[in-house]
């Protein structure tokens, strides 16, 4: 079970660039969140979450999950960048409306990168799958 933070506590993000809403499930290797689709959202454009919003999503989901961890042992929430993409496969754009579920899986953690094996869910089926190499800025 996750300690609630407020999202905000836990992205360097601000609005309107916030491609999540809710912290489900952290730990040292697994991270899930929420998404609902909003029509104001940044990435929507008819009626959808476009393909660089669902990346984003996944992304921000790594930046909960150092937030989170870096929160519970009481030190600063730092800055990541995506440094690769790979095999990236997006099934299908989600809806306005439509509630992802994305889960990150790290693969492996040396030094300032982490390696994540990510899905996003929506309605019980996959959205998208890829591999994601996050680098932290250590500034």
């Amino acid at each position: 079970m996750v300690k609630e933070f407020d999202i905000l506590e836990l992205l360097p993000q601000r609005s309107p660039f916030i491609m999540i809403d809710r912290l489900c499930e952290c730990d040292s290797v697994v991270t899930e969140t929420e998404l609902l689709v909003r029509e104001g959202n940044l990435f929507c454009r008819d009626g959808v979450l476009r393909e660089p919003g669902v990346v984003e999503n996944i992304a921000q989901t790594c930046a909960a999950r150092m937030g989170y961890l870096n929160k519970i042992n009481d030190a600063e929430v730092k800055v990541g960048f995506i440094g690769a993409l790979k095999n990236l496969v997006i099934h299908e754009l989600p809806k306005v409306d439509e509630t992802l579920k994305t889960r990150i899986e790290v693969q492996s953690e040396v030094m300032a990168l982490t390696l994540v094996k990510a899905t996003v869910e929506c309605r019980g089926r996959l959205v998208a799958e890829c591999e994601m190499k996050i680098a932290i800025s250590e500034n």
